[in-house]
C-alpha cells in the first residue's frame, strides 16, 4: 500500500522530485498484482512499444514509467542510494557515464543471466550495468535549405562549412547545451578524446556563432523549422524516428568516426522488484526485445544494406566507435576536468 501511495504521489506531482519529471505514464492492466517502477531518459512515445512487448509476456504486471532529464535522473538516483529509500526498480539512461558513476559508487544490484553473459565487454560492466541499445550520434540537416553538395559528410566538412567569414551557416548550427544535457556532455567529452579535430571544431563553432541548446527534440524541431540548418551530435534514435515522418529532416553518420551509444540499464540497490527488473533487462537483450527496440530506432542498422536505417558513405564498420561502459568514462566527471572542459565550451558556444 505504501508503494502504491508513493506512485500516486509521483504521478500527480506532489513531491519536489516529481516536479522535475518530464512526463509519466502507467502501462498494463489495472488488476495486475505487481508494479514495476522504471525511471528513464527515453521519451515515453519512443519506449512505449518496448514496454508493451514486455508486458505481453508478463500480463500480471504494471509498469509505472517516469521520464527524466539525464542530470536530474542521476542526481535523484544518487540521493535514493544514499538514503536507502524511494528507489526505482530499473533505471535506464543515455548519460551512460553518470550510470557508470552510480555503479562505481555501489548503487547498483548485480544481475546475471544468459542474455547478459552474451553481451560484449563494452556493454556489460561487473554484471551491474548493461547496454541495451545501439544508437549513433549523428549530424542532422534541413533537406529543404541545405543542398546535397553542402551536407557535411564528416567533421572536416563541417569545419570547412563554418570557416569562411561570410558563411551562410553563421549562427545556424546548433548542438546540445552540455551543461544542461548529460548526454550532450558525454558526447562532447568523448569527442575531445577521439580525434584532433575537436579543437578545430570548437574553434569553428566559436567563430561562426554556433548555438548550444537543449535537448534532442528541441534541436530536431529547430532544424525542421529552419531556425538552424545543421545540428551536431544529435542522438540518432530520435533523429531517425523523426526523419521517418518528416521529409525536412536529413540524417548523416559522420564518416571520420561515428560514436555509438548503448543506453545503460541498471537495477538500483534497494529495488523492491529486482528480479522483475532483471527479467525486463533480459527481455530487451533477447530477440523479441531487440526487435521492439529496433522498431523504435533504438537499435540502428548502419551500412549499405537495403534494410539499413542509415548509410555510412565512404566509411565502414571501422569508423563506428562504441562508447564502452567502463570506469574510463569517469575521467570526464572529475570535477577539475569538468570545470576546465565547460569553461572551454562556454568560450566558444552561445546559449539559446
Amino acid at each position: 500500500m505504501m508503494r502504491l501511495f508513493w506512485l500516486l504521489v509521483a504521478l500527480v506531482g506532489w513531491s519536489s522530485a516529481a516536479r522535475a519529471q518530464e512526463d509519466t505514464a502507467i502501462f498494463g492492466r489495472e488488476t495486475a498484482s505487481r508494479t514495476l517502477l522504471v525511471r528513464s531518459t527515453t521519451d515515453i512515445d519512443i519506449f512505449k512499444p518496448v514496454i508493451d512487448a514486455f508486458l505481453a509476456t508478463t500480463p500480471d504486471l504494471r509498469i509505472f514509467y517516469e521520464q527524466w532529464g539525464s542530470n536530474d535522473l542521476a542526481s535523484l538516483s544518487a540521493d535514493n542510494c544514499a538514503s536507502g529509500s524511494d528507489s526505482a526498480d530499473l533505471v535506464i539512461s543515455s548519460a551512460v557515464d553518470l550510470q557508470v558513476q552510480l555503479v562505481n559508487n555501489g548503487c547498483a544490484t548485480a544481475h546475471h543471466s544468459p542474455q547478459t553473459d552474451a553481451l560484449p565487454a563494452a556493454r556489460n560492466w561487473r554484471n551491474e550495468i548493461f547496454g541495451v541499445t545501439q544508437e549513433p550520434a549523428v549530424l542532422i540537416y534541413n533537406t529543404q535549405l541545405v543542398s546535397p553538395e553542402e551536407v557535411p559528410q564528416s567533421r572536416f566538412d563541417l569545419i570547412d562549412l563554418l570557416r569562411p567569414d561570410d558563411s551562410r551557416f553563421e549562427g545556424r548550427v546548433a548542438t546540445y547545451d552540455i551543461e544542461a544535457s548529460g548526454l550532450g556532455y558525454l558526447f562532447a567529452f568523448v569527442d575531445s578524446q577521439q580525434a584532433n579535430t575537436f579543437g578545430r571544431l570548437l574553434e569553428a563553432f566559436g567563430r561562426s556563432g554556433a548555438v548550444a541548446t537543449c535537448c534532442s527534440a528541441e534541436l530536431i524541431d529547430a532544424v525542421a523549422d529552419g531556425r538552424y540548418l545543421i545540428a551536431y551530435n544529435v542522438l540518432g534514435s530520435y533523429a531517425l524516428d523523426r526523419a521517418k515522418h518528416d521529409p525536412r529532416i536529413g540524417v548523416r553518420a559522420p564518416t571520420d568516426y561515428t560514436l555509438m551509444l548503448s543506453r545503460a540499464a541498471l537495477i538500483p540497490k534497494g529495488a523492491e522488484h529486482a528480479g522483475m527488473a532483471g527479467a525486463f533487462i533480459d527481455f530487451m537483450l533477447a530477440n523479441d526485445g531487440q526487435a521492439a527496440l529496433a522498431g523504435s530506432r533504438l537499435i540502428a542498422k548502419i551500412g549499405a544494406s537495403d534494410g539499413a536505417d542509415l548509410d555510412l558513405p565512404g566509411g565502414g564498420p571501422s569508423s563506428l566507435r562504441p562508447i564502452a561502459l567502463s570506469p574510463v568514462l569517469l575521467a570526464g566527471l572529475d570535477k577539475h576536468k569538468r570545470r576546465i572542459f565547460l569553461e572551454q565550451w562556454r568560450q566558444n558556444l552561445r546559449k539559446q
